[in-house]
């Protein structure tokens, strides 16, 4: 798994809804996003820590 992969579907979600700053559902993803990208190296870290752990591994890898 790529932190990019987990990064970019997190942006897509968050693209899928309307820019509403009065719901929580896209406050949530919104900031979520943002603060991964700019803890990028942390966040590849954990999914790398996370990887060896596992935690991915019933993904399938279409589309990475």
């Amino acid at each position: 798994m790529k932190a990019e992969t987990l990064l970019a579907e997190l942006n897509r979600l968050r693209k899928d809804l309307r820019e509403d700053p009065t719901d929580v559902e896209w406050l949530a993803l919104h900031h979520a996003f943002c603060f991964i990208s700019y803890q990028m190296s942390e966040f590849q870290k954990y999914v790398e820590d996370q990887d060896r752990k596992g935690a991915f591994k019933a993904y399938d890898g279409h589309g990475e």
